[in-house]
């Protein structure tokens, strides 16, 4: 093991021996008192890594994990991002808004888009930005703690790092459901969705890491494949597997998705009077969600059905700018993160407040070199 970061760094990178010579680089966030939330610091580190590991031939695959198990990662560091955009009212793009999401949002891209397999390991809380770090990796764990949401409707934002690619991607009107209520997922819902491809118990994450370094990864046409042989020889039991919301309630969703009007949706959700918990807090979250969210949500899947991976995150940076700069986010923390209050005093949905948001804030994009 030869750790290449000190010990109190956010995020502790190394690169372990592996069979053939080859070494496997590990990543992992460490940062447990905020549940290992993203800062442009633990981004800045995670990004330079793999653009390293990238380019030296020695690296086999990449793993990506947290050090505790509670959490992968619950999130991006939206208190800071709420603290300097107070200290700069006004300001469109925010300086220190428009640096975390477009490099969050090019680590993201580079995960999607990266040339060797890379493992997440999604057990425990897996919110925001944690699910931006898993859903483009090419291996994705999920384990019997997973819990996984895209909360934005609750803060004024959107489900953004790649959110407008991966959610039209799910089966039905799940996508859309999900994006409108923020519901949460489980191992059972991630592997039908497509956010997870195995299901592994939590307590075999270091042995599923130490399988990995005794593989012979020389000796393979696709590494890929070796990271397959190891993930499937602790596919935990079915019987291990949590039922699937999303399964168990599809037809429910596609009824309350069928129309082409948000407004109706929003009703249809928001007036759900059956028995199913699951979709009862789904409807009493959309209930109690910001206007311009919601809006924004359905907006984003639409404009962005077409588009390619580079421009989607192109198009969600120029939306999240614009959130920032709106009132609903700084509003949306602050009854769910700062005062706790969970009382958030959203602004009416003004007229052309939604085709605002599409208006990008500058002359050159920050992610234009994506492809």
């Amino acid at each position: 093991m030869h750790p290449t970061d000190t010990l109190a760094a956010p995020v502790r990178l190394e690169e372990r021996a592996a069979g053939g010579g080859m070494r496997v680089a590990v990543a992992t966030l460490d940062a447990p008192k905020s549940l290992h939330a993203l800062t442009l610091d633990m981004i800045r580190l995670l990004d330079g890594a793999l653009q390293r590991w990238a380019l030296d031939p020695a690296v086999a695959c990449v793993v990506l994990q947290s050090s505790t198990d509670k959490a992968f990662c619950a999130g991006g560091d939206v208190r800071g991002l709420r603290d300097a955009i107070l200290a700069e009212p006004g300001v469109v793009p925010n300086p220190a808004a428009q640096a975390f999401f477009s490099e969050e949002y090019r680590l993201d891209h580079r995960i999607h888009t990266y040339p060797k397999p890379v493992l997440v390991w999604g057990g425990g809380i897996v919110m925001g930005g944690g699910l931006g770090l898993m859903a483009g990796a090419s291996h994705r764990v999920a384990t019997e703690t997973t819990r996984i949401a895209m909360p934005e409707i609750s803060i004024g934002l959107f489900p953004d790092v790649g959110g407008s690619w991966f959610l039209p991607r799910m089966p039905g009107r799940a996508g859309i459901f999900l994006g409108l209520t923020g519901a949460p997922l489980n191992a059972g819902d991630a592997l039908f969705t497509g956010l997870a491809d195995y299901f592994i118990l939590q307590q075999d994450r270091s042995s599923v890491v130490d399988a990995l370094c005794e593989a012979d990864w020389q000796d393979v046409a696709d590494p890929r494949l070796s990271m397959d042989r190891v993930l499937r020889s602790f596919a935990a039991p079915a019987a291990a597997l949590p039922e699937s919301e999303v399964r168990s309630h599809f037809d429910e969703i596609q009824s309350l998705t069928a129309s082409r009007a948000l407004d109706e949706v929003v009703a249809a959700i928001r007036g759900y009077n059956g028995d199913a918990p699951w979709l009862q807090r789904a409807a009493r979250t959309l209930a109690g969600g910001s206007p311009l969210s919601a809006a924004l949500a359905w907006d984003l899947q639409r404009r962005a059905r077409h588009l390619g991976l580079a421009d989607v995150f192109r198009l969600e940076l120029t939306v999240a700018l614009r959130c920032c700069a709106h009132p609903d986010f700084s509003e949306g923390v602050r009854a769910l993160l700062v005062d706790k209050d969970n009382a958030p005093r959203w602004q009416p949905l003004a007229p052309g407040a939604v085709a605002q948001c599409f208006v990008p804030p500058w002359s050159g994009h920050p992610l234009a070199d994506l492809h």
